[in-house]
This record gives structure tokens, C-alpha cells and sequence, in this order.
């Protein structure tokens, strides 16, 4: 399959990485929108073609599915020029700023036949399917609580700060504690009650969230811009707990009893940096003729969208354009 990637950027860069590793993927096509940043991009990674615009590569038609890996804040704009120009596409999270545009994007892609899937990697590695065989081994029993929580130290970075990038720690960290209570507890949520502190910017620079789902269990969940945290999950049940160690990529899960002494381990498969999974999904879905990856279905990606829309109205923060 020929691959490409729309951004030349950090995150792009990381993708590169693990497409080199691939067996049956092509680095084809970067595009910039700066030829010479493109160019010594697809030589530092060994990309076939270099393109300075994002409307020049996707009219390449040897090109199948695209990688967006612009700001989240230009996804909608981004996503919707590869659909125009007849391309698979395969979008980072979050997926758009807000769910009307998500919403949108996945009428369109349908519209015109093509697989658009949102990248949030978390949904497509092997470990999450240990972790649902270790929840429903009832190991720890019935499970009534869950704690996850993410943070790293970038909220000096500009793209964290601005509104018009869709800044704040929510978009780009906090998705990951939401997506982590959503794959362990599903999406009967009855009540949101959250609170965040917010930068001179008017961006959430750290937030706490609860969700209280329709059988009793709750969430408690965690992302901070201007720290590091342990990134653990904690699953709680009446039999003991689970620890997922880093729920942005997971390092291991360990398995305690109502004692504290560990009676499970697993450890996380070798990788190439964890990236390959959601392009192995879509290729997957490619070859069946699918729209959707069963891992992250547009139905989630625009729910997730949903909740977050509605977190960042209790806290005041508006985007500009919205």
C-alpha cells in the first residue's frame, strides 16, 4: 500500500518511523506546505515523492491513504481536501475541534466511498484486547471504579497555549483518559461533572473529570499540560485491582489481589513505535471495502467528540470559528 503523510511535523515524523518498519507499506508521498521542509523530510525518512502542497500530493493517484498530521485544529480543513480528492484517509487525534465537524467528515467520507478512521492509537494495540480478556476473566471480580490520568510537560509549547490551534490540555491529552474509561466501561454515561483551570489564554491547562455511567460504575479521570504524571490506569473490583502502566502506550498490566500481592503480569508485545497497529487496521478495512475501523467506529469518534464538546462548555472554553 502507498502511504502518505500530510504534515511534516513531529508526529509525522513518528509515523515515518513506523512505516519504514513496515513490510507492506510504502513511504510514498510526503506533503508541506513548504517543498524544502517536504524534501528533507522524505529524504530523512526515505519517501519516494516530496510534494509542497497538500493539494499537489493528493493529486497524485497512485497515493491510497493518507496519515493527517497537522494540528488538530486543522483536521476538519485537512480531512476534508483528501476526501475531495478521492483518498483513504487516516486522521490524529482529536479528530476535529468539535463534533459537528466530526460529524460531518464521517457523512462525507461515506458519501464517497472511502475508509476514514480517527488515529488514537490506543484502541488499535494488542493490549487492549489483553486487558479485555483480563477484565472478563473476573479476576478481580465486579468492577465498580476506574481512575486513568495523563500529563506531560508542553504547556509552553505554542500549538498548547493558542485558542485558534484548539490549545488546552483536553484535545490532545485528555482524550486519552476518556478513551481509556470508554474501551473499560462503555458508553451509558448518565452524569459529567468536571472542573479545570485555565490559562491567560483561556485554555484548560489542567482538568479532572468524573463520569458516572447507567450500572453505578465511575470514572475518575486526570490530564495535566504542565506536569508529568504516572499516565497509570487503575481498575478497581471487589476481588482486586488491574494497573495499566502508561494508558498512552501501554507498558505492561499488572494484576493485584484485596491483599496488594501481584498475581498476574503481561507484558506488551514488541513494537515498532505502537503506530503500526492503526495502519495495519486500515489496510485491513481497505481490503474488505469497509468505511470505519471496528476498533475506533464513527459512532465513538463523534461520542467522544460529543462529551468533550460538552466539557469545554462547563468550563468556559470556546475556540474561535465555532
Amino acid at each position: 500500500m502507498k502511504m502518505g503523510i500530510l504534515g511534516a511535523g513531529n508526529i509525522g515524523g513518528a509515523m515515518a518511523r513506523t512505516i519504514a518498519g513496515m513490510d507492506k507499506v510504502e513511504a510514498y508521498a510526503v506533503g508541506a506546505r513548504d517543498y524544502a521542509r517536504a524534501e528533507a523530510f522524505a529524504g530523512q525518512y526515505h519517501f519516494t515523492k516530496a510534494f509542497g502542497s497538500y493539494e499537489e500530493m493528493l493529486s497524485d493517484p497512485e497515493l491510497e491513504l493518507v496519515y493527517v498530521a497537522t494540528p488538530h485544529s486543522h483536521h476538519y480543513e485537512h480531512v476534508k481536501l483528501c476526501l475531495e480528492h478521492g483518498k483513504h484517509v487516516l486522521c490524529e487525534k482529536a479528530f476535529t475541534v468539535n463534533a459537528k465537524q466530526a460529524v460531518e467528515l464521517c457523512e462525507m467520507a461515506k458519501s464517497k466511498n472511502l475508509l476514514l478512521t480517527e488515529a488514537i492509537w490506543t484502541r488499535y494495540m494488542p493490549m487492549r484486547k489483553t486487558l479485555d480478556e483480563v477484565i472478563e476473566s473476573k479476576v478481580i471480580g465486579e468492577i465498580t471504579s476506574l481512575t486513568a490520568n495523563l500529563g506531560y510537560v508542553v504547556g509552553h509549547l505554542p500549538r498548547m497555549q493558542e485558542p485558534a490551534l484548539a490549545g488546552g490540555a483536553l484535545l490532545d491529552l485528555g482524550v486519552y483518559p476518556i478513551n481509556f474509561a470508554s474501551m473499560v466501561f462503555g458508553d451509558k454515561i448518565k452524569e459529567v461533572s468536571s472542573t479545570a483551570v485555565l490559562t491567560e489564554s483561556k485554555v484548560d491547562a489542567v482538568n479532572s473529570i468524573t463520569l458516572i455511567y447507567e450500572d453505578g460504575k465511575m470514572a475518575q479521570l486526570h490530564s495535566n499540560m504542565m506536569v508529568a504524571t504516572d499516565r497509570r490506569g487503575m481498575i478497581y473490583g471487589d476481588k482486586g485491582y488491574i494497573e495499566v502502566q502508561n494508558i498512552n502506550n501501554c507498558e505492561g498490566i499488572r494484576v493485584f489481589d484485596t491483599s496488594h500481592k501481584l498475581i498476574a503480569e503481561y507484558e506488551t508485545p514488541k513494537q515498532i513505535t505502537g503506530y503500526e497497529y492503526e495502519v495495519e487496521a486500515c489496510m485491513d478495512a481497505m481490503g474488505k471495502g469497509e468505511l470505519e475501523c471496528p476498533q475506533m467506529p464513527h459512532k465513538e469518534t463523534i461520542r467522544i467528540m460529543e462529551l468533550m464538546d460538552s466539557l469545554r462548555a462547563q468550563w468556559g472554553v470556546k475556540y474561535p470559528n465555532e
